[in-house]
């Protein structure tokens, strides 16, 4: 396990130990036992330059199942590791764009599997490139690992639609406003509004909206702790809080920020989000 990065503004945080900053990475690439995963909403720009050393995971096709809408299998899981060269006991640091969208979701399906030793690049590619540290186009070839195959805990930090259904959690929609009430931002080929392929806009009965760029400045990197207590004052560390977004990639992103910044003790994602809810016959919605 890498030494924890002794970055000042990170010890406020509940859990800074979660945190890396870009000189801590720099500083380190290519240590044994240390690896750099970038996972991006975009694919493609691995390809234009990624951090030294990092591997991409893509999203769509590695970690999620190919044929149900769920997370890849404990099998799957294990066997990616393996084909990455990712160890147990390696510490992994994970980046991406979009503010560390698909980043969160993996390590959120990192911490899934009980990984030990996960962390996020605090302002993900695009503090990295801001900053313009190296980036490589050389894609690493590590040989395979032993990663063994561990059953998934959906419990702590995950729930299902049925399980929303009758929760009484707080439950907290990570989109933007404009999702949220149901308002239209594009056109659809038949001419009507839509997000995506949800046939329904709005939002979950009883959900509040906290779109999940509060949590960072316009670099990317987490707020303060001061700003981010003021900007979730609304929720309760305490009492058990349900985040979704679209398909989940915000709302792992929020679910970062509460369980690991906050040290929120029950945040779970409920992944199947929007998609699933909006699209779901009979299901009862807002605007």
């Amino acid at each position: 396990m890498a030494e924890f990065d002794p970055n000042p503004p990170f010890q406020e945080y509940a859990h800074p130990e979660r945190l890396v900053s870009a000189p801590w990475l720099s500083a380190r690439l290519g240590i044994k036992g240390l690896r750099v995963i970038e996972v991006d909403e975009d694919s493609l720009l691995y390809d234009i330059g990624h951090v030294p050393t990092a591997s991409r995971i893509n999203f769509q096709t590695e970690l999620l199942d190919p044929v149900t809408r769920d997370i890849v299998s404990a099998e799957g899981f294990a066997q990616l590791m393996r084909d990455k060269g990712i160890k147990r006991d390696d510490t992994v640091v994970i980046y991406g764009d979009k503010a560390n969208w698909w980043a969160a979701y993996a390590l959120w399906v990192f911490e899934l599997y009980g990984h030990p030793d996960v962390r996020l690049l605090d302002g993900g590619r695009d503090a990295w490139v801001t900053e313009e540290r190296d980036t490589s186009f050389m894609v690493p070839d590590f040989p395979e690992s032993d990663y063994p195959e561990v059953e998934r805990n959906d419990e702590t930090y995950r729930i299902f639609v049925d399980q929303v259904r009758g929760t009484t959690a707080k439950l907290v929609d990570t989109r933007t406003p404009e999702e949220f009430f149901g308002e239209a931002t594009h056109e659809s080929p038949n001419g009507d509004s839509a997000y995506g392929t949800t046939m329904r806009h709005g939002h979950i009965p009883g959900a509040v909206n906290l779109e999940w760029d509060r949590a960072v400045y316009p670099n990317g990197c987490f707020r303060a702790l001061s700003e981010l207590n003021v900007n979730y004052g609304e929720l309760e560390p305490a009492s058990e809080t349900v985040l979704y977004s679209h398909v989940g990639a915000q709302a792992a992103h929020t679910w970062f920020v509460l369980t690991f910044l906050l040290g929120f003790k029950d945040a779970k994602v409920y992944d199947g989000s929007w998609a699933e809810w909006g699209n779901m016959i009979r299901m009862p919605i807002e605007g």
